[in-house]
This record gives C-alpha cells, structure tokens and sequence, in this order.
C-alpha cells in the first residue's frame, strides 16, 4: 500500500445531506482536519437536491457532529464555517451542472487549490448513472490535477447492472480514477490478515488443503432492518452482504500470495480466487427470514410486521452457503458463509479450522470430543485474533483442554481508526488496493447472478436464534459444526 498525502483535494460530496454524509463522512473528515492528517488544510463542497446555502449546511453538520463526535459547539460551528460549503443542484440540468463547475473552480482559486479533486457517490445505487453522467456532460472527471471519484455499495444488483454501471463509469472515468469503496475492507484486522498470512511463515506454510479443515465467515446482526427497510425489502442479505462483504473477506482468506503488495497485484489475486469458485448448486444454499422472538430479554417483532415490509414478503434476512474453490491450494476444502439479521450478538469473524492429527495419541474425558486447532479473525465487535490449540492438564492424567492465544488490537494500540477513515486517506493517496475492481465486481456477480435467480425456498427462523434449522444441516453434510466462539 503506497503513496503519500501532499497535495490535498477538494471533497466533493454528492449526496450532502444525507445519512452517510451525517453519520460518517462529516466525523471522519472532521478528524482528517483535527489531527493533521491533511498538511494542507481540507475543503468540502457538499451538493444534494435540498434548496439549501452554505448556512444551512453548516447547520446541518454542526448538528450531525455533536451527535456523532460531542464537543465544544462553538468549535464545531466553527470549524464547519471554515471548510463547508454547499451547492444545490439539479441532477436534470444542463445548466445545473455548469453552475457545479463554476463553483468548483472558484472554490479552488479562493483557496489556492491545485485542482485535485475527490468526488464522492454518497448515493442511492440508481442515482450513479445519471450524476455520472452529469459529472461527464461539464468535464468534471478532468480537471487540472488529479481527479478520482468514489462510489458506495451496492455495486449493481446483479450482473447485468453491474455491467452496465461499470460502462457508464468507463465512459467519463479511466478505472484507475474509480474506487468503489467496501468498508469491511478497512477494517484494521482485515488489513492486517495479509500480513499475517505473508508475514509469517508458519502461518503461510499451513494456509492450504493439506493442513485446513474447512473456513468459516460469519457476520451477524443483532438487529433488525431498522429504517432500512424500504432498501432492504427489494434487495435481501445475499445482495446486501455475501456477494460484497462475505466474498471480499473471503478472497483475502484464500488468495496466493501477490508477485508484490502493489493495489492491481493484490487485486489480481482476489479476481483469480473468484474464477476458482466452483457453480453454486442449489442444495449448498439457505435461506432464511426472522421471524418474531426475543433480543436481550425483549421481544422483537418477524420481519413481515416491521414497517414498510409487505406482509406477504420473501426477502431473506439470513443466508448460508457452502463453495467450493477449485486450485491446488484449497481442494476439497469447504469454505461456509453465514450473515442473518436478529442473531443474538453482533459479530464478524472468519475461523480457520485445521486438520486434526490422523491418530489421537491423547484423549479427553471424553474419547470422542474433538477439539482442531482453530484461528479466530475477529471483525467485530472487538478487532483482533485468536488462536486455539491443545494443552495437557497438570496432573498424573494425559488430559487435555483447549485454550486460546488471543490478541485484540485496543489492547495493544489503543483505539482502531473508523474504516472509512483508512479507506478515504487511501483515496488521497491514490492506493487502490482495498477497493473493489470493475472485473472483481462482475466475477461476484457471476457466482451469485445463479442463486439469485433461483428463487430458494425462504425459511423463517425465531429472532433471537443463530438461524433455520437448515443452515446446521448444511455444515453437518461436511463432517462439521457452526463455530459460535
């Protein structure tokens, strides 16, 4: 991962007033200017459909920031006085669209600035094609620096809008401008998972069929959609989570090692894994929906009585999938995917299972209990790593039990920077390699376009609970068991 951050952009930030922009584009580049993390000060544009001026938007952050990141008032009102300012714009106009122009430039020459620009896709997914394109219509993608635009997930709905997104961005963008932005993927552990595997030998040198049992990546939700649900209803946690989130985490997990750490050699490796995957038949899929149940002690209703969810609704909330990656390094070894909604914990972790020895030379109390060495790569809610292995039990008995290293980032460095914090430095610098390639998008698309169209029975499953029936079952065909530590 290279580059520096000398000459600082002007954020452009489309989609201004929304949830993401409140929650945590302001925090974090609030933070970028606190800490110093940008030398040469930090300018945002905010632009949204709301008739709004630079007051209200400043308003509108002063409010958003005390929420998110509490502080003095004074200084946040400040501080959004400084380096906020707005522009409306009406996506339909041609000239709309001048006008954005004629703003960018006179921010840039009042300020000094070099014109770089990062222009940021706070957006619903429709929206993309036509603000692209709007971006195109004025030569907003050319500028007299460096230009680079980001864009939010999800990245088309199946494969064939992911094509079509990814050719209206090739029309006013090279890729190499393009950094589809997956948060999962700043996540420090998820970072660090490179070098652990490549960094250390001993790790690297078990990290294949012969030594792995099977890979489990789990990310579960305690809650419920939420204020989601208008979004969630017509898209469902197959397209919200496993073809993004679950697939990347899995890609770092069983990647060869890259010819350098350079962002297109990792990324190469990744898009290589996905052309691996063997076709996604229909007996190694779940799905699953809750329904009502209890949470910390409360009841919570099914997803067919949340608001704006049709009562005859079919959207899964839980998905469980078995693949299968076909290479040398991991024949024959099965790799589980899990993500559901109204799980009784929050938590993301991927747990690498290792072969047992072949004769058991030390028993438990109980012959048959088996207990594999195991790493646990832990997400959330705290980032770290655990490792499981065998030790005896003082005494005259040859008993063992199961202990774990373990190791959790805050303990060590204290507080872990927010994902999107990493992930927009990165796109100051120009690093690309936590960002999502066009090929590696439609390589997804690819293995899942199937399952999608499939039409899976849904299951429903008592929030509360770590899912249907059937997702046991599906790791039980394998010889094998949920991971719930």
């Amino acid at each position: 991962m290279s580059g520096t951050v000398d000459t600082n952009p002007l954020f452009v930030i489309f989609g201004a007033t929304g949830d993401l922009m409140g929650r945590k584009l302001l925090p974090v580049l609030h933070t970028f200017d606190t800490h110093g993390k940008l030398p040469g000060g930090l300018h945002v544009l905010g632009v949204a459909r709301k008739p709004w001026d630079d007051t209200a938007f400043r308003a509108f952050a002063v409010e958003h920031l005390q929420r998110e990141a509490p502080g003095e008032a004074a200084n946040r009102a400040n501080w959004c006085q400084q380096h906020l300012n707005y522009h409306s714009l009406d996506t339909t106009s041609a000239a709309g669209w001048s006008a954005l122009r004629a703003r960018i430039e006179a921010i840039e020459k009042e300020q000094g600035l070099s014109g770089n620009r990062i222009l940021y896709l706070a957006l619903p997914s429709v929206a993309f094609p036509e603000v692209v394109e709007g971006i195109g219509s004025v030569g907003l993608s050319k500028s007299p620096g460096w230009t680079r635009v980001v864009i939010e997930k999800p990245f088309g709905t199946d494969l064939a809008s992911a094509q079509a997104l990814n050719a209206t961005l090739h029309r006013v963008f090279d890729e190499r401008q393009v950094y589809r932005i997956d948060h999962y993927l700043g996540k420090e552990t998820v970072q660090n998972l490179l070098v652990f595997r490549f960094a250390n030998m001993f790790i690297e040198s078990l990290w294949n069929q012969r030594f792995v049992e099977h890979v489990q990546i789990t990310v579960a939700e305690s809650l419920g959609v939420e204020a989601r649900a208008a979004y969630y209803d017509g898209t469902g946690a197959l397209r919200d989570m496993v073809q993004n989130h679950l697939t990347q985490l899995l890609t770092l997990v069983a990647m060869e090692v890259p010819p350098s750490f350079s962002d297109n050699a990792v990324r190469d490796e990744k898009v290589k894994v996905l052309r691996c995957i063997e076709s996604i038949q229909p007996s190694d899929v779940v799905f699953g929906q809750y329904g009502e149940g209890e949470i910390d002690g409360k009841k919570v209703p099914a997803y067919r009585s949340e608001p704006e969810v049709s009562a005859a609704s079919n959207t899964e909330t839980f998905v469980a999938v078995w693949l299968r990656v076909a290479n040398w390094r991991w024949h024959g070894v099965p790799f589980f995917l899990r993500t559901g909604k109204r799980m009784p914990e929050k938590s993301t972790r991927i747990v690498v299972t290792f072969r047992s020895p072949p004769i058991a030379f030390f028993r438990s109390e109980q012959p048959s209990e088996r207990n594999p060495d195991r790493v646990t790569i832990i997400l959330q809610p705290e980032e770290g790593f655990d490792l499981a292995f065998e030790i005896k039990v003082p005494g005259d008995t040859q008993r063992t039990q199961t202990h774990k290293m373990h190791f959790r980032y805050a303990e060590v460095f204290g507080p872990v920077a927010d994902a999107y914090e990493t992930l927009l430095l990165d796109v100051v610098r120009g690093d690309q390699t936590l960002f999502v390639r066009a090929d590696e998008v439609e390589e997804s698309w690819r293995l899942f376009d199937p399952v999608l169209r499939a039409k899976h029975p849904v299951v429903v499953y008592p929030a509360g609970t770590r899912g249907p029936e059937e997702a046991a079952q599906l790791v039980e065909r394998a010889g094998h068991e949920w991971s719930e530590e």
